[in-house]
């Protein structure tokens, strides 16, 4: 699994010009899963994503997570991730989840997120999405279950 977590202000997903999802401050996970990826490797990032300290504390040190700063999430499916330019200009996706195994890993994530009491909102599997956000920070972090797990 790859996940894009970015720190926003507000954020929003649309499709077909209506708003599927949205959020105040919190995070945005762009979430990619790879063929062969468990139910366990999901829960793993859950508990990663809702105690990553990328909050600002008092002294405006990042020190606080999403747990303690009763942030929400916006989690969008994105198998583009996976894309692969190493062999010419078109990305591959070879390594990306066939649509059905994806979609499951990607609930299961977010039925994670939700048991420990995150508001989460999400896009809609295999749409055409529109997603809007104000980073701040920025802070961005990628984080690669086949390099933490």
């Amino acid at each position: 699994m790859r996940a894009v977590i970015q720190r926003v202000r507000h954020a929003r997903v649309s499709v077909d010009g209506r708003t599927v999802g949205e959020i105040g401050v919190g995070i945005v996970v762009l979430l990619g899963i790879a063929k062969g990826d468990l139910g366990e490797a999901a829960h793993h990032l859950a508990e990663k994503t809702v105690n990553m300290r990328i909050f600002d504390d008092a002294e405006g040190k990042m020190n606080v997570s999403l747990l303690e700063n009763g942030g929400a999430a916006l989690v969008v499916p994105q198998f583009t991730l996976y894309g692969d330019v190493r062999r010419g200009r078109r990305p591959g996706f070879e390594r990306a989840a066939p649509p059905a195994e994806a979609n499951q890993i990607y609930e299961e994530y977010v039925a994670r997120l939700k048991s420990f009491g995150i508001a989460v909102e999400t896009g809609i599997f295999q749409a055409h999405m529109f997603v809007e956000l104000e980073n701040d920070g920025p802070v961005t972090i990628l984080v690669d279950s086949e390099k933490v797990f």
